[in-house]
């Protein structure tokens, strides 16, 4: 088993990485616009007719899941490699950790923003903007940690 480690470590870890940015987002954004769309179906049951301005605010916490995915891809694309050191693997693992965790948390803190955007939808239809603003508030920081992962994925790559 030691050896099978020593031999395989730097692509394990590479997995490793890419599973921590796949699936912890993922999960943020599953569980962020399942609660965004719990909220957006108790409006369109009395008012169907704001079923687009709901989906537009049920939609906003899916986007961490897709930066995670989008370094996923990428990882695995260019820089995954059986040969890979595991000091290369550990920098993929360590490089995936800002949009992993940045990704699950944001998702589920925007699910709670957006909720409260689709409450004023629901309450004052005119004020539905200011609600969609403080959910993308929260993509701020989804977005940054996107970029750091995405920097050190393509840039600073230990060869």
């Amino acid at each position: 088993m030691n050896a099978f480690l020593v031999e395989n470590g730097g692509i394990i870890m590479g997995i490793l990485g890419v599973a921590v940015a796949v699936i912890a987002s993922g999960i943020g954004s599953a569980i962020g616009v399942g609660r965004a769309g719990e909220a957006a179906s108790g409006v369109i049951i009395e008012e169907p007719e704001k079923f687009g301005r709901s989906l537009v605010l049920q939609l906003l916490p899916g986007t961490q899941g897709l930066y995670g995915f989008v370094i996923g891809l990428l990882t695995m694309i260019l820089r995954l490699d059986v040969d890979m050191t595991f000091q290369q693997g550990l920098y993929i693992f360590f490089a995936s950790l800002p949009i992993g965790l940045v990704g699950l948390w944001s998702a589920l803190a925007q699910s709670k923003a957006a909720v409260a955007g689709i409450n004023i939808l629901a309450k004052n239809e005119a004020h539905q903007t200011k609600g969609i603003i403080y959910s993308v508030m929260v993509e701020t920081y989804a977005i940054l940690a996107f970029v750091i992962s995405l920097m050190a994925i393509l840039v600073f790559y230990i060869d």
